[in-house]
């Protein structure tokens, strides 16, 4: 049946991924179903990748019933039962809807990805997303995996003692760490990963992990580099990169701060010898006094990770440790007290994010910090457990995460909306 709408996608009994011969694909909003309209339709972007979701029938729309239905059997083959399909799409996308599924009673938690809602149109994939951030650090046509290899290796030979250069080569090499990737391909931004410890239990931690049924996506680092072993990886970048950032708090790593004099120590060294491209740091905020030295040192920017800028869900899904969500503000008050830089890492998940007591919540917020720059990364996570876990139960529409960006922005005239940490040295 022609359609001018994308068809459902659904993974068979053997794992291939089909389009369904009549029914739409459908879209989610923390449980809500809808029909994503055109607008909200790119081109599923190159790197992305989609997912089967076992214990999980995918959601279609049936135009001729006008109503959802939930798909259990391969119309292809109706013995089989399927499961339904997402995309993890591609760094610099913001998710606008997550896939429409319904789950069994016993399914697995999803591993720790988002899961956007996708479909097949015209010949090619399509997918609930927009570009939030134009910058192409992350692009997959920007990543030869023989050159990155090659360099990697040959970096790693000249610093046979440098345990963080060992470090970023096992992340470049096993887990195909974007950041540190081009840290081997000596452009933009490099990562200073340094912290073994955590005053935070995340649910969603992609490094550690102690919730049943989830693991780690990845290593945590388990040493303290030295300041030597910081700088000789920072200050090299720094000098030659384009646009060059080096930033301390990774993926691969607990708390940052939590080496406050290490980084305090680090940041002077650095800039004892460069005074090029930005020195960044990635955190949870947690620590407002260590922030104060290290803006005193010479950090540039600072970006604060929230789920929520609601204390409660904030609260329930970091489980912080001897800090809360005021000390969380301070640090970004402190920061902006002294004209530097601050942007949030805030994790996007649709139903949630585009809730309306999240956005005043957000607003009052922004109020209070000033925040320069939301980078809109996509919440990786299973959304049904995750929405279960911080104890959110949905009570009113959700706004449309393309609406409340366009609210943000004519609230706020001067806030940005990115993906990446932007290098602010103009001549770097």
């Amino acid at each position: 049946m022609a359609t001018h709408r994308p068809l459902l996608l659904y993974a068979d009994h053997s794992g291939r991924i089909l389009e369904h011969p009549y029914l739409e694909m459908a879209a989610s909003s923390a449980g809500r179903f809808t029909r994503p309209s055109p607008a909200d339709l790119i081109a599923l972007p190159q790197g992305s990748e989609l997912f089967r979701l076992p214990g999980r029938f995918p959601v279609g729309y049936d135009r001729e019933k006008r109503k959802f239905v939930v798909l259990r059997h391969d119309p292809y083959n109706p013995r089989h039962t399927v499961e339904a399909v997402a995309a993890f799409v591609a760094p610099a996308h913001t998710q606008l809807y997550s896939a429409a599924y319904k789950t069994h009673r016993h399914a697995p938690i999803l591993p720790l990805f988002a899961y956007t809602a996708v479909g097949w149109l015209q010949g090619g994939f399509v997918t609930t997303a927009l570009r939030i951030d134009p910058d192409p650090r992350q692009d997959f046509k920007h990543f030869d995996p023989e050159t990155i290899a090659r360099n990697a290796r040959r970096r790693m030979r000249q610093a046979p003692t440098n345990r963080l250069v060992q470090h970023l080569g096992r992340c470049a090499l096993t887990y195909g760490c974007p950041a540190a990737r081009n840290f081997f391909m000596n452009r933009w931004e490099a990562p200073l990963p340094t912290s073994p410890s955590c005053n935070a239990r995340c649910l969603g931690c992609i490094s550690l992990q102690e919730a049943s049924g989830l693991c780690a996506t990845q290593d945590r680092i388990r040493f303290v580099p030295t300041v030597d072993e910081i700088a000789e990886v920072a200050v090299s970048h720094l000098r030659k990169a384009p646009r060059a950032v080096v930033s301390f708090g990774q993926g691969c790593e607990g708390e940052p701060l939590l080496q406050g004099a290490t980084l305090e120590a680090s940041i002077r060294q650095i800039r004892r010898e460069t005074s090029r491209g930005t020195i960044h740091g990635n955190s949870n905020g947690s620590l407002p006094d260590v922030i104060a030295r290290l803006a005193d040192a010479g950090l540039d920017s600072l970006r604060v990770s929230l789920n929520s800028a609601r204390p409660a869900f904030y609260h329930a899904y970091y489980r912080p440790k001897g800090y809360g969500f005021d000390d969380v503000v301070r640090s970004i008050q402190i920061m902006k007290s002294r004209g530097l830089f601050v942007s949030l890492n805030y994790f996007v998940l649709p139903g949630f994010t585009d809730d309306p007591d999240e956005v005043r919540a957000l607003c009052a917020l922004l109020e209070r910090t000033s925040v320069d720059l939301i980078q809109m990364r996509n919440f990786n996570a299973d959304p049904e457990w995750i929405l279960k876990s911080i104890g959110f139960r949905p009570v009113q529409k959700p706004l449309g995460i393309r609406r409340v960006l366009d609210m943000l922005q004519d609230r706020f005239p001067d806030l940005r909306f990115g993906y990446f940490n932007p290098c602010l040295d103009p001549d770097a």
